[in-house]
């Protein structure tokens, strides 16, 4: 979905007043979209620069196609029809976008969730418990798009501007009063959410990721803070007490801004006291002012509570008492790829997890480790054609495991030998019990054969995806279906040998 249309007409005059527009007095727009293969008779043409190449490439191909109007950051003067030039394509494209739908953020009860981990899981929370509370609810975000009726896979953290408006007014359409949307840091940044306005703002936690598009810490932060922008005027912020970087956000929003706060270690307007966890769940005190209830969520680990108090002041907000948000916790039993457990026979206990940060795989690592009765064996790589810097970072991650097995996770076009010696380099001079397999197949089938009774196994990175990409190809590649059918061969392996023996014996 990258096309936007609307039954009324929109003024780009009085939608962009500041825009210069050439050719034309006015430009009225049903159809709009930036790619020249959907433009139809009467589309407008947003040509927005990328990474890669820039949609003015396309703007002749789209004027041939039938495109009647321009959005462009520079005039096109050899092309007749209308420009309306505006300094950023992208914004003006995604302000569009929101009006061509009807606004329909304005008809939602919204929650943007932005932060480096916990946004999953934090939007699928806040669903269980809206739907808990009687509320159709919509999600948007790395695993599926649903309007509360319908759902598809996600191409997108954040979805295209035109496909972002058209799920919210799905929504809409379809009865849903509630939505919750993963905001990534670079949706924020290029601002592919502009006009999409927000009941409530949660920053989960900032560490590190994205570099290789922010460059450094202070701009990551940065495009995280401007999820400000889009709260409507009686909208909230919700922040994470016990994390750095989703606390220095304080500075840099005006001091007006309406404020909740939820922490495990510090004090807070939403807090939790952990009464007993281990691999099956965590029971808690969710405590919000005078009030407090005990709460069980099937999902584990410490950094899951706080994903369950960040969806617990946004619900809090809306109305949803905590009763009621306590039920809502309990019934999400599991988020695709998140510490989700894998079942196969195996006498140990498996997790796929979609940790692929340093902050994310530690977080896992100090879980587990104290939760596991054995030893804790974890698999890992790093992903090709994305930020260096953190590879070295995820090897100091893993150091408090057992046994680490360092091995691919989607090379794409990068050498996976080479991003394996990025890993390694973060050893330094520790020794630590460490196996290579380059071959992530072949990685999972090694560590599941090492693990004993009562031992842990993390295989870290990709969690829900179904595909590992090699070069520009995508492969069928799911850890959970390869830990499956990799037990399986163990065990009838072992069968097999057993039963040898025994007959060697007789």
């Amino acid at each position: 979905m990258s096309a936007a249309t609307s039954t009324q007409p929109v003024s780009l005059k009085a939608l962009l007043p500041t825009a210069q527009l050439l050719g034309s007095d006015e430009v009225l727009v049903s159809h709009a979209t930036e790619r020249s293969d959907l433009v139809s008779a009467g589309s407008l043409f947003a040509a927005i620069p990328g990474t890669k190449q820039n949609g003015q490439e396309f703007a002749r191909d789209a004027v041939q196609r039938g495109a009647t109007a321009l959005l462009l950051d520079s005039p096109l003067p050899d092309l007749p029809v209308p420009q309306c030039i505006v300094p950023d394509v992208r914004r003006a494209f995604a302000t569009l976008c929101d009006a061509l739908a009807g606004h329909p953020s304005e008809k939602l009860r919204l929650t943007g969730v932005t932060g480096t981990n916990g946004k999953t899981t934090t939007t699928w929370l806040i669903r269980s418990i809206l739907r808990a509370a009687g509320h159709q609810t919509g999600v948007l975000g790395t695993i599926e798009y649903s309007d509360g009726q319908r759902r598809e896979r996600a191409s997108l953290t954040t979805p295209d501007s035109s496909a972002l408006c058209h799920w919210l007014k799905s929504m809409v359409d379809n009865g849903s009063t509630h939505a919750a949307m993963e905001l990534s840091s670079h949706a924020l940044d290029q601002g592919r959410a502009c006009g999409t306005l927000l009941d409530v703002g949660i920053v989960t936690n900032v560490t590190q990721d994205h570099f290789d598009y922010h460059k450094n810490y202070e701009t990551y932060l940065a495009a995280k803070a401007r999820i400000v922008e889009h709260l409507k005027p009686e909208g909230i912020l919700i922040l994470n007490a016990d994390d750095r970087g989703s606390s220095a956000i304080l500075q840099q929003i005006a001091p007006t801004s309406r404020i909740v706060t939820f922490g495990l270690d510090q004090d807070a307007d939403l807090t939790a006291t952990i009464v007993e966890e281990s691999t099956a769940g965590t029971r808690f005190v969710l405590a919000c002012g005078t009030e407090a209830e005990e709460v069980f969520t099937p999902l584990i680990g410490r950094h899951n509570v706080a994903n369950c108090l960040a969806a617990a002041a946004a619900t809090h907000h809306f109305g949803i008492p905590l009763k009621t948000i306590g039920l809502g916790i309990e019934l999400l039993c599991a988020v695709p790829g998140r510490f989700e457990r894998v079942v196969a026979g195996q006498p140990f206990d498996v997790f796929v997890d979609f940790a692929h940060t340093q902050d994310a795989l530690l977080r896992c690592v100090t879980n587990l480790r104290q939760l596991s009765p054995g030893r804790l064996i974890v698999v890992f790589g790093a992903g090709g054609d994305r930020d260096r810097g953190k590879r070295p970072k995820m090897a100091q991650a893993v150091l408090g495991s057992d046994l680490i097995v360092v091995t691919s996770d989607n090379p794409r076009t990068e050498d996976p030998q080479q991003i394996i010696a990025d890993i390694l380099a973060g050893f330094g001079d520790s020794d630590p019990p460490l196996h290579v397999e380059p071959d992530r197949r072949a990685a999972i089938h090694w560590a599941l054969e090492q693990a004993l009774p009562s031992d842990c196994v993390l295989i870290a990175g990709k969690g829900h995806e179904t595909e590992q990409i090699i070069g520009t190809e995508r492969f069928p590649f799911d850890d959970r279906e390869v830990t499956q059918l990799a037990w399986h061969e163990i065990a009838l392996s072992r069968d097999s040998q057993a039963e040898s023996s025994t007959m060697s014996v007789t």
